[in-house]
């Protein structure tokens, strides 16, 4: 079955979802988290700090691959060193945005049918709780710390900042109108929520979760990523079919990328050069070089009807959920290469994939331990 998409409204089969207010509810986009790069981390040698341990990522421990499925009320849980479905998670209704703490032991998912956040125990893949936030919850993103959970709520208008300790929203943020995805700057001082049905981004100072302006977006942002130095922003526009690229200081666009048809999610790579798009239309990722702001890539995932809706990126993979084909796709970003389809449930919408596994390495021993 496939399943319609527009930014105001998509079908259950062949029933609207609606808002309280008669309004179609915008579609999605999950907020995106950047991971640790792979490889050796080496803890600084100097006469006094000699005998510390150095600390390793572990070859290919990526953890796992978390995927909301829409129309099932379900979560998808994925084994990334194998790419198979070990889990499927039930949850509040029409899941969308999902996020996984930076410690990898919790997954946060919106609810957008239900109006509230779940709570998943990666442990035991068990729902340990759930929140509840404002109308049509979609995007989600953690600050780096992991302290609080900002949750765009598509039908209030509005932020919930969650405090992750209490699981208790701290505080609700006014914001533009329909916000549908919010990224957590790198350092953590802002957090930027695209509004599609007022074409702008509001800016959350983080400190006192409050909106302190608005940036350009074109006619319709629905997803937004920030670079890893914080000092532009990408935000993708499905009405404009392009990706703005904005200084967030000055709040000047300093490019605007042609894309194609219908841009969704925006990610950028852990080490900033690239910047990866789902494009619904054609149904491909573009590859846009953060340096010149030209496509210097294409990906294609599926015949038009997949609809590539939202990313998350890793230094060893790039995940795309396809809503219409029902399917995860695999991407290789060092040869762009699909690795992997996998099947996962009926109209996938969020992906996240949790922290790679940190080990350390005394100085007495060369085995790592966990």
């Amino acid at each position: 079955m496939h399943i319609l998409r527009r930014t105001y409204g998509r079908t259950r089969g062949d029933t609207a979802v609606r808002q309280p207010t008669g309004a179609l509810r915008p579609v999605v986009r999950v907020g995106i988290g950047l991971l640790l790069a792979s490889g050796l981390l080496t803890a600084s040698a100097s006469p006094a700090s000699a005998a510390a341990p150095s600390v390793i990522v572990l070859p290919g421990a990526s953890g796992h691959v978390y995927v909301t499925n829409q129309l099932d009320d379900t979560v998808s849980v994925i084994d990334a060193r194998t790419n198979k479905v070990v889990a499927t998670v039930p949850v509040g209704s029409a899941p969308e945005g999902v996020t996984v703490s930076p410690d990898g032991r919790h997954v946060y998912i919106a609810d957008n049918g239900s109006a509230e956040v779940s709570v998943l125990d990666t442990r035991t893949n068990k729902i340990v709780g759930t929140v509840p936030v404002g109308k049509s919850p979609s995007g989600v993103d953690l600050s780096p710390d992991g302290r609080f959970l900002y949750v765009a709520n598509g039908g209030s208008n509005s932020v919930s900042v969650l405090d992750t300790r209490t699981n208790r929203v701290a505080a609700s943020v006014p914001v533009g109108t329909s916000p549908v995805s919010v990224a957590v700057s790198p350092d953590g001082a802002a957090a930027y929520v695209a509004n599609a049905g007022s074409g702008s981004v509001s800016v959350i100072d983080t400190r006192t979760h409050r909106a302190v302006r608005d940036l350009p977006a074109g006619r319709s942002p629905v997803g937004v990523a920030v670079t890893p130095d914080g000092g532009s922003a990408y935000i993708a526009d499905e009405v404009a079919a392009s990706v703005s690229v904005v200084e967030v200081r000055t709040g000047t666009v300093r490019a605007t990328v042609p894309v194609g048809d219908g841009p969704f999610d925006v990610a950028l790579g852990p080490d900033g050069r690239s910047a990866y798009v789902a494009v619904l239309g054609p149904g491909n990722v573009s590859v846009i070089d953060t340096r010149s702001h030209r496509i210097s890539a294409t990906v294609s995932v599926g015949s038009p009807g997949t609809d590539p809706f939202n990313m998350a990126v890793t230094s060893n993979a790039i995940y795309v959920t396809e809503q219409g084909a029902g399917t995860l796709t695999v991407i290789d970003p060092k040869t762009l290469k699909i690795v992997a389809t996998v099947t996962v449930g009926n109209s996938p919408y969020g992906v996240a994939a949790s922290p790679q596994r940190l080990s350390t390495i005394s100085p007495s021993t060369s085995r790592p331990r966990a």
